[in-house]
């Protein structure tokens, strides 16, 4: 199947998958948590908060395997393992940060649009 040919509009497609993994809140901030440079789990999951240990590393074991990140053992007692984005994942955060940007600076907008709908 060439580029063309992907439709994530088609149920069956495997960009659509992609696009669920881009999209997926966990997914976001975990790319995010990675924009300065590699990070252990630890660091990731300060940042990333709310994050369980479980969605963690289903997150990162899907981005490794999507090739947006890298998973790097060092030979230490204990084992010290990072994560950081390749190319791919970088060329994906040059996506997502507008998409950041935007939320934050509609929030306060997008807060009263609730408020009014929750009232109504």
């Amino acid at each position: 199947m060439s580029a063309l040919e992907y439709s994530p509009y088609a149920a069956d497609c495997p960009s659509r998958q992609l696009l669920d993994r881009i999209g997926d809140r966990w997914s976001v901030l975990v790319i995010g948590s990675l924009v300065d440079g590699p990070r252990r789990y630890s660091a990731v999951a300060d940042r990333v908060q709310g994050v369980s240990q479980k969605m963690l590393t289903q997150t990162l074991r899907a981005l490794e395997r999507d090739g947006l990140v890298t998973r790097t053992v060092f030979p230490e007692i204990p084992p010290r393992v990072e994560y950081e984005l390749t190319e791919r994942g970088r060329s994906l955060r040059a996506v997502l940060a507008p998409l950041e940007d935007w939320a934050t600076n509609h929030m306060d907008d997008v807060a009263a649009s609730r408020e009014r709908y929750d009232s109504r």
